[in-house]
């Protein structure tokens, strides 16, 4: 399989330059969503410049995300040999409705539960809800698909990515009647602090993207200032959402720790241990990538060690 399966659309009035390297993170993060099989800008890096620049940025490991059969089976490939990587599969929300008019849904379904028990796939991701981009009878195959998610995950014990646009009410509604998985993450929260509630009174994880930097994103600063520390996850969701200042360019893990410290300064806390607290909630979640668990860090920064 190729290493760029997929191309953003490149539109002509971007800056389709990749943003320099920023200053490195003395403690290491998580991507906890990133898509590397899709190129973009004028020099598309592959999976591996990716990490290396991660790397070099501080960023410790990815959960690479699939949207569909390809690219899920792609991520599951990359995560077995990669010790940067781990793997969630699912098919997006706006894909349901294409596998169903197929008539390839359930077997489509029945593919991701497989590649659920592949190595280092550790989430089902990402599914959910999306009213933005499919309406009328569409969104029949959406729930279908979402539900079938949940109990994937939950028969294999991993955690489970949410996409959520446009459609909370009915994503709470159908996680409290079937029942969330025991790790549950709303990827790019787009919420507002009575969400962020909901999500506190159930323990769902709440990650925050490039998206909680702009400036008319106020409502998911809001969430983060409420939602409990031991529930906030940080991702990039590359190449989309690119933090400011670098908004619209090219997104990568390796820019992660813009948003970072972005949050930091919101909050008015520490970078280094908003960092170690979001890589120990991310190895709560999705497990370890290394041998190296970042409650190392955590002991080092608190001079327990």
């Amino acid at each position: 399989m190729g290493e760029h399966i997929r191309s953003r659309t490149l539109d002509e009035a971007r800056d389709l330059n990749y943003p320099p390297v920023p200053e490195r993170l003395v403690v290491g993060v998580y991507d906890n969503h990133t898509h590397l099989e899709i190129s973009d800008g004028v020099n598309p890096l592959d999976y591996r410049e990716h990490l290396d620049r991660a790397s070099a940025a501080g960023v410790r490991g990815v959960v690479q995300v699939g949207n569909d059969l390809e690219t899920s089976r792609w991520s599951a490939e990359i995560a077995a040999k990669e010790p940067r990587v781990l793997a969630a599969v699912a098919l997006h929300p706006n894909e349901a409705p294409r596998y169903e008019a197929e008539g390839t849904l359930d077997a489509a379904l029945a593919e991701i539960d497989e590649l659920a028990s592949r190595p280092r796939v550790r989430a089902i991701g990402e599914t959910g809800l999306d009213y933005f981009r499919t309406e009328g009878s569409g969104r029949a195959a959406q729930h279908h698909s979402f539900e079938a998610h949940i109990d994937i995950a939950k028969k294999h014990n991993l955690a489970m990515q949410i996409h959520d646009r446009d459609a909370h009410d009915d994503v709470v509604e159908t996680l409290l009647r079937v029942g969330a998985p025991a790790k549950t993450v709303f990827h790019c929260f787009s919420g507002d602090v009575e969400l962020a509630k909901v999500c506190a009174d159930n323990g769902w994880y709440l990650s925050f993207a490039g998206t909680v930097t702009f400036k008319n994103a106020q409502n998911l600063r809001d969430a983060l200032e409420i939602i409990p520390r031991h529930l906030v996850l940080v991702e990039t969701d590359a190449p989309y959402l690119t933090p400011v200042p670098f908004r619209g360019r090219p997104n990568s893990p390796y820019l992660l720790p813009i948003t970072l410290r972005a949050m930091a300064a919101h909050l008015g806390t520490d970078v280094s241990m908003l960092a170690a607290l979001i890589s120990s909630n991310t190895e709560e979640v999705y497990g370890l990538w290394d041998s190296e668990p970042i409650t190392e860090a955590i002991d080092i920064y608190y001079g327990k060690s």
